[in-house]
């Protein structure tokens, strides 16, 4: 199982290759061996840190976002599966514009099980004429113009306690695992 620092992942940018060694070293003796040692594991460092980054795509598809979970708690050293970190799907869904103090429901087209659990439901809602923007789910002063955003197994559902028709442009981010 990989252990990751508390810090991140991180690649040392402080690698010095001189280039006079290089030049003079004979390519059957041991300090080739060794600069050719330290080249690999300074590629592994950087194939590593960079197979582990949260990826700023956003595809309307699944998509491996890079995310990695801990372990699923349930498995041990002796179970039969082996425990490891747990791969993060993203999805984009483009809602389109939000609903007058009702329901609007939109397809998301994952095929939901129950191997699933999401890590994070968001996104925002855009009202172009006014210049407008609000975060999904959205919480107002007053609790009588909230919104709720939430997943079922086929849709993501909008909820709106007020007219919210003039924000037309509406994206919505889904995060899962799948087990």
């Amino acid at each position: 199982m990989a252990q990751f620092p508390n810090m991140g992942a991180f690649v040392p940018t402080t690698n010095v290759w001189d280039p006079t060694e290089l030049m003079d070293v004979d390519l059957n003796s041991p300090a080739f061996r060794e600069i050719l040692i330290r080249l690999y594991q300074n590629l592994n460092r950087l194939a590593l840190s960079i197979n582990i980054r949260d990826a700023g795509l956003y595809p309307l598809q699944e998509f491996v976002n890079g995310q990695q979970f801990f372990p699923n708690p349930a498995l041990t050293s002796a179970s039969t599966t082996t425990p490891v970190f747990r791969t993060v799907y993203r999805a984009v869904i483009n809602f389109g514009a939000l609903p007058n103090a009702a329901t609007k429901s939109v397809p998301h087209n994952i095929p939901i099980t129950f191997g699933y659990t999401f890590t994070r439901i968001y996104g925002a809602a855009s009202d172009t004429i006014n210049l407008l923007y609000i975060p999904l789910p959205y919480a107002s002063a007053s609790g009588t113009d909230d919104i709720e955003l939430n997943v079922d197994v086929t849709n993501v559902n909008i909820t709106t306690a007020s007219d919210r028709t003039n924000f037309t442009v509406t994206y919505v981010i889904l995060e899962y695992m799948k087990f």
